[in-house]
């Protein structure tokens, strides 16, 4: 089976719904961004040491593909799967796991004393960047809401697992 269909040469790919529209569309910045995560995330849990850590990547990676399969399909009659509130809970609950674990912390920090929580943290900003090209296309289409709900919380997620991962603390010095 080929890989290259030609048929973007000219600048336009196909939605998961065959629709054709330029590669630089909102709708095609939005799941690409979330597939720039799925990727980042599949270069992140390969330093975990925490099984349980990695399977929670893995896990969030395959309701990755959910995501980007909403935001790739314009007719939305044609989405098979989707983002249920049992996977925002889902999200939630690791949230306050794991910032529970560190004792709720609150003031900044600066990321990435260890590769642990450094890739987890350029993992974080990848999710922030997604969520406001997701919301600009909510703007111009119809998004499901629990698609930029999802989002939403799991850059609180990567960011709790990302703070329970530093290996030294370094409070902001605005000072320096």
């Amino acid at each position: 089976m080929k890989i290259y269909t030609r048929t973007g040469d000219k600048g336009s790919t196909s939605l998961f719904d065959d629709k054709r529209v330029p590669k630089d569309h909102i709708r095609v910045e939005s799941y690409g961004t979330i597939d720039e995560l799925i990727s980042f995330l599949g270069l992140a849990k390969n330093y975990m040491e925490d099984k349980e850590i990695y399977a929670l990547i893995e896990k969030i990676q395959n309701k990755l593909f959910t995501v980007a399969t909403n935001l790739a399909t314009e007719d939305k009659s044609k989405v098979i799967h989707h983002i249920v509130e049992e996977d925002i809970k889902y999200l939630e609950e690791n949230v306050d796991k794991y910032m529970g674990k560190i004792g709720n912390p609150k003031g900044f920090i600066v990321p990435g004393s260890g590769k642990k929580s450094g890739y987890l943290h350029v993992c974080r900003t990848i999710c922030r960047r997604a969520e406001r090209r997701i919301i600009t296309l909510s703007f111009q289409e119809e998004i499901d809401p629990l698609v930029i709900k999802y989002v939403n919380r799991l850059s609180d997620l990567i960011y709790a697992v990302a703070r329970y991962l530093e290996e030294e603390e370094v409070a902001v010095d605005y000072k320096k």
